[in-house]
């Protein structure tokens, strides 16, 4: 595997721990009442390849699970995602 690969799965590996974050600390904020995420934000990051960790985020935290659009671009993201890594492989 060449360095320009592991690069680009290593930033794969990290948008999707901020990912999670993003929803798990929107969730929180939830919680106790404070200034939230836009949903915008978070469909955003999602479709950006970041389906993997929004929907790790959603079954662990219980957020926004209800929600038949961000179920679509979970999805959607997650597709992203498996088109991003089959591009990195075939490099």
């Amino acid at each position: 595997m060449r360095e320009f690969q592991v690069w680009c799965l290593l930033a794969l590996l990290i948008w999707q721990v901020v990912v999670f974050v993003s929803y798990t600390v929107d969730k929180q904020r939830a919680v106790h009442g404070l200034w939230r995420i836009s949903e915008r934000a978070l469909l955003l990051e999602a479709v950006i390849a970041g389906g993997l960790g929004a929907i790790l985020a959603g079954k662990i935290c219980h957020h926004k699970t209800r929600k038949w659009y961000f179920w679509l671009a979970w999805i959607f993201g997650l597709l992203v995602l498996l088109l991003a890594l089959i591009g990195v492989y075939k490099l």
